[in-house]
This record gives structure tokens, C-alpha cells and sequence, in this order.
């Protein structure tokens, strides 16, 4: 149960006045009965559930498991097949996102949709029709910084974009939906790449939006934030509603195993860390990113064997650059790359590879896999060039299934088969495929960037343990993640990067989220400490 849950339920008095309160609100919302297909697969099938008043409502759901179809219908981009919509007691019908806007609905998605070199004014107002030719900014800025005070989502109107911190332009966000209307708010994964800090903050400017009489759903695969935010949790499976819960009810175990129909850890047991020869060496490296601007300021560090060494910090600091740097996807402007004392900097990528190193890239989809190729194929990607995926510049087809079919096993990939379209799978299969290929035909170091971001519980457990098995194997593994508790739970050392960087390097074992987020926020470690 939240702070602000307790504090009320408190001045109610007594549990059972507690759940009237909750029941006697007024229901804003309804999908009845939902039913959406697509070609071969039942993404929705006949779901109900209800918002009310001033509620935060969590969706749960595995990879896959129609999450997404449900909100799309919602906002507009789906049209269900079967079922019903009702807001505010009346059914509506809703052919596109205008319309859902019109009734005060609105989304914010993982990935920001805001114009970089316009103003958060600008953005807030893009796309409303009912404005004059030419808009009153000034106008528009006072009523932007009025709900801004309101709500407690400091930001100013006249700055662009492109000078905004992560959590500032999802201030913008909320703002844009607040100042068109909404009243129901759909929030997908809204502190993925959010510090700490910033997700305090975020809570706190719901519950303020609550007490407004503001309803949300919150798509999250965070146990701590589902218990921390929802006052009510609906789980789904395999497009079906399993399950719906008072969040004071459950727990993030319980909540678990009816996601994934097992119970799943939370916690890792790892072998005793035995760090080894030093396998990846970076000295004094510099690069820039795309624009020509500095991204890394001479960062020196190194990975050995036997160990996971993580790199924390908001998306955007120089991890990108610093992961290109280290797999030959990017030029160095100075400094220097080693693999096993071998001096690989400005290779290129192949020489990487054959160097031993192997690479879980973010982009699933862009970098990580050929959407239009097979499981099978993705799946030998690394492999075919040599013996006894070829023999003199011929493919061996018989070996190449043999060895799908023992990863799709090994790696629980849920396929039709290995020659289904790898773009057709769920996000968390994809990803199961590529550790598959990348930890095959590791030999020296697995370099990781966000491997369980945007998956389920179920799939994050599986990423985790395989890069654990990876060091205590003796390979040496370079791991990029958001998720502190991810680098906290699994890492041996983490180093923490704020606009190219590093603001300090610590021992997992001695230190914890607050001194980790406030690094993150551009503090040295010796001056957090």
C-alpha cells in the first residue's frame, strides 16, 4: 500500500470504511468485453475492466501478453472486433486518436513524441485544431505555467527541447495531455528511463493528479511500482484478463507467478566473484556522438574475467558511444581500446568479433536481429562463416537447423518453429533469441546494453541468470542498464556516467539506489558520500 494510500485509509478509520470508499467511486471508464485478432492470433480476447475516479490502475502482462493491443484500442489505432467502450456511463466509438483525445483520453508512450528544436510551448499545442491562425504564446505560456504550478511539473514553457533533462520532457508529456483535457491518462513504462529520484517525483505528481479527480493506467513490469502507485492490478495472459487484484491485497510474488504461471526470483544467487586477467581495457577514450559533440571526456576502466561490470546512468550521458567505441561501431577520437592486451582501437567490427567479443545490442529490432529473416537464420548469424556451420564456402542447411532447434530449446524461445519470422515474435522472444546467438559465440567479452528493458518479470529472470552464467564462466561481461536494482542484483562493480563521464566507480556490494541516483544527477562520488 502507498504512502498516500495509507494516510487516507488512516483518516477513514477502519478497513472495511476504507474498501467502501474505494468501491463508492464513480466508474469513468469501461472496456467490456474487448475481442481484437490479428492473422493467426487472438491479442484480446473478451476483456472487461473499469476505472474509476481519481484511480491508478496497473496493467499487467508478460511480453506478448495484449497489453498493448488493449491501449491501442483505447486510444484509437486498433479497432476492436468485439466489445464495447463506455466513458462516463455513455458507449462511444472510437475510430482514431482524435477522438479518443476528444474524450479526454490520452497516452504517453516509452518513446517521447516531442519535436526536438520547438519549444515546450510549441509542442504542448502542436496538432490542436481549434487555435487561432496565429496562436497567442503569451497566453498559451501562462496557462502551460499555471497548470505547471499546479501540478507540481516545473518546466519552462520558452525552453526547447533539446535542452531538457529526460524527466523534463516527460513533465512535457503529462502537460501536453493535462492542457488538451485529459482526464484518463495511459502511462507505458513511464519511469524506464527515469532516475530514482525523477520516479519520486513522478508519484508525487500523480497522486496530486489524483486528488484533482484524474484517473490513470499505469503499464509497468515493475513489481515496486505497481505496489507504490495502483490502487487496483489487472493481469493478463496470453491475451486473456487471469486475474484482478485491490493492489493492498497482493504482492510483487504473487503478482509474478500469475504473469508467468511460476514463481520467479527476485533475488540471484552468484557464484563467489573471482575476477580475473583484465579482458576489455579502455584508456583515456574520447569520442563524439552524431552532431560532432563530445560524448565521452577521456574515460579509462577495465572489465576481467569472472566479473559483470555495469554501467548506470539516464539514457543519453555517452553509454551509446561508449558501447560503440568498445565493438568497433564507432571511430575513437582518442584514447585506446584493448582486447586481451591486443590493441583493437578503430577496428572494425568484424575484427571485434574475432577478437571473441559478442554484442546484445537496445535495438532489438534496428541492430539485433533481420526482422524479415528466420529464427534459424538470426539464430546462426555469427556462426556461418566457419566450420561446422560451412565447409569451403558452403552452407551446411542440416547443421544449421540441428543447431536452432538446440537453442530455441536451451534458451526456452517460444517459436512456431525455426523457420518462423523472427520479427513476429513477442519482444521477450526476440531477445532470448539474440542472447541465444550472442552467448554461443562469446569467447572473451558479452557486452549488454539495456538486455531487460521493456520485458517481463518472466524473460527479465532469464536475461539475468544467463549473464550471470556468462561470469561465472569466466567471461568477462560490459553491462548498460537504467534498472539499478538490475545492477545492484547482479553486477560486481558499477561505474556511473553523466554527460560522458564517469562520476565514480563502486563495489555493488557498497553502495544502494540513493548514492547510485544521485550520481546519476551529475554529483561525484566523493561529493555524494
Amino acid at each position: 500500500m502507498s504512502d498516500n494510500h495509507a494516510k487516507m485509509k488512516h483518516s477513514i478509520g477502519t478497513s472495511n470504511r476504507w474498501e467502501m470508499y474505494l468501491d463508492n467511486r464513480e466508474v469513468i471508464l469501461e472496456m467490456r468485453n474487448i475481442t481484437k485478432k490479428f492473422p493467426g492470433v487472438t491479442a484480446n480476447d473478451d476483456i472487461s475492466f473499469s476505472l474509476k475516479k481519481g484511480e491508478v490502475l496497473a496493467l499487467l502482462g508478460e511480453n506478448g501478453a495484449g497489453k498493448s493491443s488493449l491501449m491501442n484500442v483505447l486510444v484509437g489505432l486498433y479497432r476492436a472486433d468485439a466489445g464495447s467502450i463506455y466513458v462516463n456511463g455513455q458507449k462511444v466509438s472510437i475510430t482514431s486518436p482524435s477522438v479518443s483525445s476528444s474524450l479526454g483520453i490520452g497516452m504517453i508512450h516509452q518513446e517521447f513524441m516531442l519535436v526536438d528544436t520547438m519549444t515546450v510551448a510549441e509542442n504542448i499545442i502542436l496538432g490542436i485544431k481549434d487555435l487561432n491562425l496565429v496562436p497567442d504564446m503569451k497566453a498559451i505560456s501562462e496557462k502551460i505555467s499555471e497548470i505547471s504550478e499546479q501540478y507540481q511539473l516545473k518546466v519552462n514553457p520558452s525552453s526547447y527541447i533539446w535542452q531538457l533533462s529526460v524527466g523534463e520532457r516527460q513533465r512535457v508529456e503529462i502537460l501536453k495531455l493535462i492542457f488538451r483535457g485529459a482526464n484518463i491518462l495511459i502511462l507505458d513504462e513511464p519511469t524506464a528511463v527515469l532516475t530514482p529520484q525523477e520516479s519520486k517525483e513522478l508519484n508525487g505528481i500523480i497522486n496530486q493528479m489524483k486528488k484533482e479527480g484524474k484517473s490513470a493506467i499505469f503499464i509497468t513490469h515493475k513489481m515496486d511500482e505497481v505496489m507504490a502507485f495502483s490502487e487496483d492490478v489487472y493481469v493478463l495472459k496470453q491475451g486473456k484478463l487471469v486475474a484482478s487484484k485491490r493492489t493492498s491485497d497482493t504482492n510483487p510474488k504473487e503478482l509474478a507467478r500469475m504473469m508467468v504461471g511460476r514463481e520467479v526470483l527476485f533475488q540471484f544467487d552468484k557464484g563467489e566473484y573471482k575476477p580475473g586477467k583484465s579482458v576489455l581495457t579502455v584508456k583515456d577514450l574520447c569520442a563524439v556522438n552524431s552532431k560532432g559533440l563530445e560524448a565521452l571526456k577521456t574515460i579509462s576502466f577495465e572489465v576481467k574475467s569472472g566479473e559483470i561490470f555495469g554501467i548506470a546512468g539516464v539514457a543519453g550521458n555517452g553509454q551509446q558511444q561508449l558501447i560503440d567505441s568498445v565493438t568497433g561501431l564507432q571511430k575513437i577520437r582518442c584514447g585506446s581500446v584493448y582486447i586481451n592486451e591486443s590493441d583493437c582501437s578503430n577496428k572494425n567490427p568484424i575484427d571485434y568479433i574475432k577478437a571473441g567479443v559478442s554484442y546484445i545490442p537496445s535495438d532489438r529490432l534496428g541492430m539485433g536481429v533481420a526482422g524479415t529473416m528466420t529464427v534459424l537464420n538470426n539464430l546462426a548469424m555469427k556462426g556461418y562463416r566457419d566450420k561446422p556451420f560451412s565447409s569451403h564456402g558452403l552452407l551446411i542447411k542440416s547443421y544449421f537447423k540441428k543447431f536452432a532447434e538446440n537453442m530455441i530449446d536451451l534458451f526456452r524461445i517460444s517459436t512456431p518453429g525455426p523457420e518462423t519470422i523472427v520479427k513476429f515474435l513477442s519482444g521477450g522472444n526476440i531477445q532470448k533469441a539474440i542472447l541465444a546467438r550472442e552467448i554461443d559465440s562469446c569467447r572473451n567479452l558479452l557486452v549488454a546494453a539495456y538486455p531487460s528493458r521493456g520485458l517481463d518479470v518472466g524473460a527479465t529472470q532469464a536475461v539475468r541468470t544467463r549473464l550471470i552464467e556468462q561470469r561465472d564462466e569466466g567471461k568477462a561481461v560490459l553491462l548498460v542498464s537504467e534498472e539499478l536494482d538490475e545492477l545492484l542484483m547482479i553486477a560486481d562493480r558499477i561505474a556511473v556516467m553523466f554527460e560522458g563521464e564517469f562520476m565514480g566507480i563502486v563495489d555493488s556490494s557498497n553502495t544502494d539506489r540513493e548514492e547510485l541516483g544521485l550520481m546519476m544527477t551529475g554529483m561525484k562520488r566523493d561529493q555524494v558520500k
